[in-house]
Parts: structure tokens; C-alpha cells; sequence
């Protein structure tokens, strides 16, 4: 078996990141001989749908458990398509949250515990977003967020240039769901990304028109 754990760092010493899509590193171990490897994780920055990229990330490398501190609905239903069990609400260091999953103490849960969006910060220049911007964010990432929707928690996100962010260029594209999905999960998971491509398209317009009425 391998599990995938959602680390703040590189060793089985670090601390659990409590975010799934947009935590530093990814300990992929087998509990029973606690070999491991360390996976950087590209979608820290992403402007969208790193709960589904994650998650594409970690099944393709086999991983059957998700160990994380919460996880969002995306992420959720692409690791539930792809057979992967997700436990949520692990804190403390790596080595504890093994040993707490041999002992038979944890157990995955039924669907997702944050909302979308879960874990990108909000704030122009705040670099480490701590939800203060004006989406009333609670998100802990890097990101440059601009909250436009009150209590949604999440923004479009300004790239460094400082334009506006929009649909990021490595969003999966059809083919590249998570392997060993039948045609149902496939379908199912493309429906997903087809939703958040929307919900971005549906925030870039309202950007717009916002920034077209202040003029």
C-alpha cells in the first residue's frame, strides 16, 4: 500500500500541511516499510484547480490513502473517482500521522470537509494570504488573491506581472484524468473540470465588469 501525506517539508519529521491542493510536498510512504519519497508539489501556485491537478498527481503515483488536514470538494470527487480514500483532519508531524494510521485510528471520510477554493490566500502583495482580503478569505496559500465574492474565500489572483490571473494553461485537458477511471469516472471527472473552468470564466466576467464601471 502507499499513502500519500500532505507535508510543510521534505522528511518524516515535518508537519502536516493541513492544505490537500496546495501543500509544498506530498510524502509518498508505505506505511508497512515506511520506504517514502518526497513529491514537490507544482500546483502550490496555481490560479485554479489545484485540488484536481493534486489529486491527478498523487493517483497517477498510486497512492490508495490521502492523509491531509482538509479536503475541498474537487480534489475529493477526483480521489474518490480514482479509488483513492481520503482521511482528513491530521495534524502534527508525518511519523505521528503513520503511526496513527497503522494503529487502525483513522478513518476516510465521506466527502469533502472545506468548500472550493479552500487554502488560496486573498490580499494584493500579502504574499502569504491569510484571508483578509475582500473575499473574506480563510485560506492559508501563497497565492496573490483578490477576493470578489464575500465569504467565497478565494480570488481570481494576480499573476506576478499584475494582470489579472485567468484560466491556468495547465489545467488538465480531456485525457488526462487519473489512470484506471472506467468511462463513467472519466466522464464524471471531465464534467468537473468543465465546472470550475466555468466558475473561473463566470469571475473574469465579473471582474471585468467591475473594473468596466469604474472607469
Amino acid at each position: 500500500m502507499k499513502i500519500a501525506i500532505t507535508s510543510t517539508g521534505r522528511d518524516l519529521t515535518s508537519q502536516i500541511d493541513p492544505r490537500f491542493g496546495r501543500c509544498p510536498y506530498f510524502i509518498l510512504i508505505d506505511p508497512d516499510t515506511e520506504k517514502f519519497e518526497t513529491l514537490e508539489n507544482p500546483n502550490v501556485q496555481a490560479m485554479g484547480g489545484a485540488g484536481i491537478q493534486s489529486a491527478q498527481l498523487v493517483a497517477n503515483k498510486g497512492a490508495e490513502v490521502v492523509l491531509t488536514g482538509s479536503c475541498g470538494p474537487n480534489a475529493f470527487q477526483t480521489l474518490n473517482a480514482a479509488g483513492v480514500k481520503i482521511i482528513t483532519g491530521i495534524s502534527g508531524t508525518i511519523n505521528e500521522a503513520i503511526s496513527r494510521f497503522k494503529s487502525g485510528q483513522l478513518q476516510p471520510i465521506q466527502g469533502p470537509d472545506v468548500g472550493s477554493h479552500f487554502g488560496i490566500g486573498a490580499g494584493i502583495g500579502a504574499g502569504m494570504g491569510t484571508g483578509m482580503g475582500g473575499g473574506m478569505g480563510r485560506g492559508m496559500g501563497r497565492g496573490m488573491g483578490r477576493g470578489m465574492a464575500p465569504g467565497m474565500g478565494y480570488g481570481l489572483g494576480y499573476q506576478q506581472t499584475g494582470m489579472p490571473g485567468t484560466i491556468p494553461p495547465n489545467m488538465p485537458p480531456q485525457g488526462m484524468a487519473p489512470t484506471g477511471m472506467n468511462k463513467e469516472q472519466e466522464l464524471e471527472f471531465l464534467k468537473q473540470q468543465a465546472e470550475v473552468l466555468q466558475r473561473q470564466m463566470d469571475d473574469i466576467k465579473k471582474r471585468i465588469q467591475e473594473i468596466g464601471k469604474k472607469k
